[in-house]
């Protein structure tokens, strides 16, 4: 399955657009790999880190999603590795800071 199409179907991302505006910048991972293209396959066992406004989220794919369902249902399809912890080389957020893909996915603004 698309990088990018599993993003809207795990419910990260509102669309395939917003998704890939999310990945083209180079942010995302798979299996610690850089990815920049929203066409990148994923398979179950693959490990996607994902940067959202204020934390790091990294997740394993369980299984592929055949639609994008309710919440719970996403849910089930993948299993989160970390806490949700901060960004360590993030520091302090100021309003002046440009509005970045992944804000705009999770539809918050920094102003």
């Amino acid at each position: 399955m698309r990088l990018d199409l599993l993003l809207v179907r795990l419910r990260f991302a509102g669309s395939r657009q917003l998704a890939q505006d999310w990945i083209m910048p180079g942010h995302i991972r798979r299996n610690g790999q850089r990815v920049v293209k929203a066409n990148q396959p994923v398979a179950p066992g693959d490990v996607l880190t994902l940067p959202m406004r204020t934390h790091v989220r990294v997740i394993e794919i369980l299984s592929l999603p055949a639609r994008r369902g309710p919440p719970a249902e996403a849910q089930a399809c993948y299993r989160v590795l970390d806490a949700g912890a901060a960004i360590a080389i993030a520091g302090k957020q100021t309003p002046q800071m440009k509005e970045s893909a992944a804000d705009r996915i999770e539809g918050k603004s920094l102003t």
